[in-house]
């Protein structure tokens, strides 16, 4: 790198244009022609070499034009096959000279098998030419034709440096591993993006003094001060996805204890495809200061249970389902159904993958194992349309996302809880057995154990009910439950972030209360490898960590939005709402749980026993009460169903009173 700035300072600006006009201008059959006469030279030059210039051209010159015209044949045949004279070399990099020197290795495989063949020619008197004479032709062809080809990105490069443009931001990458290095490639290679890389940190004693492209390592994270001041630094980039969250935390204390502008990459799971480019630079969220070490997934296992198939997501709009969408598309189904209720939500998902299937095809990529993209706008409380898209796309595979998850809101609705997560979940999974569909994953929540709300008891008479259907017909239907997902819609902190914004208060319900977070990236993973572990008929737990508290929560977000906690944010707390925990609980009394093969995953191993002989003669009348908009009727029917279940609130609707035995008097009227 020092060496290509010093040449792009010697040489003048008008020169290097006109070189590389010109080289740009080369296309392939150029490049043809240009290996065809370098070709015809190669073997004398290698001749030169092997004999020390000490030989008599006319004695070896019919010799010598046997194999160069061996060599030429050989050459050209091996690069013209295998797509050498395909390439775009504006762009070369590691890979297209590693590629140049497999295709020559071959080609000198193949020269010095019919050059050792001719030797016992006798009337060609081939054994008068150095047997080395192959090798030496092949590392001369390699280096000309390989000279010429990055000479395209070498003047590139140069010109780059020349171009009017003066960095407005000098970066300190704190990071020197394969994701900050390739920061620094894409920021050098378009210096027009503003950003001047001057140094690294990087707390792995082994490169400190090193250079990594031309920048040095300059210490580790607690030089950080000092390096801000002597290398006046406007700008860190935070460049380690696979770091925790208090690693991210204490970096970035110190940097801001210095006023200087902090930026980060986003954890792994967020980087798409595992590149890391500029555009990927972000402020730190919240998120960052909780991720936790990153979660390994067999992700070849879970890609090989997924190639092929056909995928139908429901509620793919969502925060949890338009991630499933964008991880499941990485596995090469088959095809893609996006089922969904609000177009807007399902519009933009859809979008999103079409432009990720049209940046395939620009790269050259084969399209064969991409997958198709369907949507399918319906609500799934409407059975008949519902058929209609199994009737139609015959699913392998479904995903249930879909769900009313607003406690507040459900407490005030009870009748939307039932249609949209007991109802649509009943719509789905009978549709599923007379489909014959092989695999059923439903997304549950935490607040279906022991719940004190109706949409945590809502979820857990859908997990029944997958249960149910495990049991019944010996198929591989599990539920998967998790607890708050950190940036989904409407939940905690967009809230936070929008109070933050009108100037505050922040509003925490209880200075005690806490909960179980994930990022939504490392949910879903879990998810995926959840469906393959399954075998159905179980719930499957994530392993959440520590629960968090709200307040501390709040604490964080008011401090990275630039501001100080109850001097210019005020946190005031409301009280629990009506059907809200202090404590999420992880456990149902009764249920055996057990370790997975995965260390993030537990297994609720007897869950198919814990449902009620009644269920489907229940959900039956739970359903009709919600067609009639029964509330009382609702939550006297969830407390018989779910165990623990304790409505508290049911004095405050104006449904009739209804005695406590006549649900048992109306479900013996109704057939299963």
């Amino acid at each position: 790198m020092d060496c290509l700035l010093f040449v792009s300072h010697w040489l003048p600006q008008k020169l290097i244009s006109s070189l590389l006009i010109k080289l740009l201008d080369l296309k392939n059959k150029h490049l043809f022609l240009f290996d065809t006469i370098v070709f015809s030279f190669t073997a004398f030059f290698a001749l030169n070499l092997c004999l020390n210039g000490n030989f008599s051209i006319q004695e070896y010159k019919a010799r010598l034009g046997i194999a160069t015209i061996l060599f030429l044949a050989v050459k050209l045949t091996v690069l013209w096959n295998f797509g050498f004279y395909r390439l775009y070399w504006r762009y070369a990099s590691i890979e297209e000279l590693l590629y140049i020197t497999v295709l020559i290795g071959i080609a000198v495989i193949v020269q010095a098998v019919f050059f050792d063949a001719m030797r016992f020619i006798p009337y060609l008197a081939m054994d008068k030419l150095p047997q080395s004479l192959p090798l030496i032709d092949g590392l001369l062809s390699c280096i000309f034709i390989g000279g010429l080809r990055f000479s395209i990105r070498i003047v590139e490069r140069i010109s780059q440096q020349h171009t009017v443009f003066k960095p407005q931001d000098r970066v300190l990458i704190v990071g020197a591993g394969n994701a900050g290095v390739s920061l620094v490639q894409e920021m050098q290679r378009n210096p027009q993006l503003g950003f001047h890389p001057v140094a690294f940190i990087d707390d792995d004693p082994r490169k400190f003094r090193a250079y990594i492209r031309g920048i040095p390592v300059v210490g580790d994270r607690y030089q950080i001060p000092d390096v801000l001041k002597s290398l006046k630094i406007h700008k860190v980039i935070i460049a380690m996805p696979t770091v925790t969250g208090g690693v991210i935390r204490e970096i970035l204390d110190i940097c801001k204890a210095t006023g200087t502008q902090t930026s980060t990459l986003p954890g792994i799971h967020e980087i798409l495809n595992g590149r890391v480019r500029v555009d990927s630079i972000r402020d730190v969220r919240i998120e960052d200061l909780l991720r936790r070490e990153p979660v390994q997934i067999d992700i070849d296992q879970v890609a090989q249970f997924l190639k092929g198939k056909t995928v139908l997501i429901t509620g793919s709009g969502g925060s949890i389902g338009s991630e499933l969408c964008r991880q499941i598309f990485k596995c090469n189904p088959a095809e893609m159904i996006l089922v969904g209720h609000g177009e807007n939500s399902v519009f933009n998902i859809q979008q999103e993958l079409e432009q990720l299937i049209q940046v395939i095809e620009n790269e050259g990529k084969s399209l064969r194992d991409t997958p198709r993209i369907s949507t399918f706008i319906a609500d799934i409380r409407f059975k008949s349309r519902l058929e209609h898209a199994f009737e139609l796309f015959q699913p392998d595979v479904i995903f249930h996302a879909a769900a009313h998850k607003h406690v507040p809101l459900m407490e005030l609705n009870p009748v939307e809880a039932i249609t949209n997560n007991v109802m649509g979940t009943k719509n789905l999974l009978e549709l599923s057995l007379q489909y014959d569909v092989k695999h059923f994953v439903m997304i549950s929540t935490d607040k279906a154990v022991n719940p004190t709300n109706v949409m945590g008891a809502s979820k857990r008479v859908a997990e029944m009910l997958v249960l149910q259907a495990a049991r019944e017909s010996g198929k591989p239907y599990v539920t998967v439950r998790f607890g708050n997902v950190l940036g989904s819609r409407g939940s905690v902190v967009p809230t936070f972030k929008k109070q933050i914004a009108a100037g505050g208060p922040v509003t925490v319900t209880h200075p005690e209360i806490r909960r179980y977070f994930m990022t939504i990236p490392e949910a879903v993973q879990l998810v995926l490898q959840a469906t393959v572990l399954g075998r159905g008929g179980e719930v499957l737990m994530l392993n959440m960590g520590k629960p968090v508290k709200i307040v501390d929560l709040a604490k964080e977000l008011i401090r990275l939005s630039g501001y100080e906690v109850n001097q210019d944010i005020e946190i005031v707390f409301t009280g629990l709402r009506p059907g809200e925990k202090l404590f999420e609980e992880l456990f149902i009394p009764g249920e055996e749980y057990e370790p997975t093969q995965h260390e993030k995953l537990l297994v609720v191993k007897n869950a198919s026993k814990m449902i009620p002989e009644n269920l489907s003669i229940t959900v039956a009348t739970l359903c009709q009460a919600a067609a009639k908009n029964d509330t009382s009727f609702i939550l006297r029917l969830l407390e018989e169903l779910v165990p623990g279940y304790k409505p508290k609130h049911l004095e405050s609707y104006a449904a009739a009173n209804i005695p406590s035995n006549t649900s048992v008097r109306i479900l013996a009227q109704v057939k299963p």
